[in-house]
């Protein structure tokens, strides 16, 4: 009879205490700090429920995150400090505004360029193998290393917080994301960064059990912060062990994320507003206001996540069949800019009557 293997019975074992983190902390949600976590604010642009919903999925993952890397030091005499240092720092810059403490979104900003920049110093944290000639010289230049590193950090922990609005959105998006990252390290033999990863897809897993379709618990910026910080460094770290696969694949594979950020920037500044302040036309808020048009608010909140992430699986797909060729990698990767673009701008056309714009 074939026993299993000591990765397995930890990942079977972390996934049960999470399940229990995740149970306990949403059923006491309304004790911790006198109720502090749960989010009554539904008014602003990103709330789409009518009830109190704690923001407690940050602080139930990162519980479960520790008992995983405690668990997996002890069984495999390995830690990976640089995940753990990375995972609490960027979750306690987003548990701050979790908990309604009154701080701009600019500190937040500076908080996490310092916390990152440390981080990148302290780690060693670098890209190797870019499908860009002109920028392997570059690198070799650590201001423009880390700035580069920095701002990849940065497109895709903010990109998570901008998505997170509606139940399962993010966390379908960070299971499909990371499942390929796991997979391409696991056909590779890259065994230490796929347990790695597969654990932080079973905590989204137990944390979609509690959010998708109905909502009993948010993320909340903790949440984002900490699973969009890990997405970044899973990426980065998988693509300099498998040199074969184009660098331009793993741009596919963020390009969501990435390109939210980055068009609502330049978007807001040109309709003059501020680009650190949320509003109602990100493209995720686009689609569920056209299906607002046939499904009721609370139908069109879980399948506006699953329209979003089946067509993100299929829009990836080419990339993924054909991601040890970099040329076309590269010209896909710029042509999903153009197709987000061309919806983005359609479905605006057709919504900005409604809100008067």
């Amino acid at each position: 009879m074939q026993t299993e293997s000591p990765e397995t019975s930890l990942l079977s074992i972390i996934a049960l205490i999470s399940f229990f983190i995740f149970l306990i902390i949403q059923k006491f949600s309304d004790k911790i700090l006198d109720g502090v976590l749960l989010d009554d604010d539904f008014n602003k642009p990103q709330a789409f429920h009518s009830q109190l919903i704690s923001r407690s999925g940050g602080l139930a993952s990162i519980i479960s995150f520790t008992f995983f890397m405690f668990l997996y030091n002890i069984m495999f005499s390995k830690f990976h400090l640089d995940y753990l240092l990375l995972g609490i720092s960027l979750f306690f810059i987003g548990f701050i505004d979790d908990l309604k403490v009154n701080i701009s979104a600019k500190m937040r900003l500076s908080l996490m360029i310092i916390f990152l920049t440390i981080f990148i110093f302290s780690f060693s944290i670098k890209i190797f193998d870019v499908d860009l000639r002109f920028l392997e010289n570059w690198f070799e230049n650590n201001l423009f290393s880390t700035i580069f590193i920095l701002l990849c950090f940065l497109f895709i922990i903010n990109g998570s917080n901008l998505i997170d609005g509606f139940n399962g959105l993010l966390a379908l998006h960070l299971i499909i994301v990371n499942s390929i990252l796991f997979y391409l390290n696991m056909i590779n033999g890259n065994n230490d960064l796929s347990i790695l990863i597969v654990s932080q897809v079973i905590i989204l897993l137990i944390f979609l059990v509690f959010n998708f379709p109905n909502a009993k618990i948010f993320f909340g910026d903790s949440g984002s912060y900490l699973f969009g910080s890990f997405t970044a460094l899973n990426t980065i770290k998988t693509n300099n062990v498998n040199p074969e696969i184009s660098s331009f694949f793993f741009c596919i594979l963020l390009f969501y994320l990435f390109f939210e950020v980055f068009f609502s920037f330049f978007r807001k500044l040109y309709q003059n507003k501020s680009p650190l302040k949320p509003d109602r036309f990100h493209l995720h808020m686009l689609i569920f206001n056209f299906l607002s048009k046939k499904l009721d608010s609370k139908k069109g909140n879980y399948i506006n996540s699953i329209i979003i992430n089946f067509s993100f699986i299929l829009l990836i797909t080419p990339g993924f069949l054909f991601k040890k060729n970099g040329s076309f990698c590269k010209y896909w990767f710029f042509s999903l800019l153009i197709i987000y673009l061309f919806i983005y701008l359609r479905l605006y056309s057709l919504t900005k009557k409604k809100f008067d714009i």
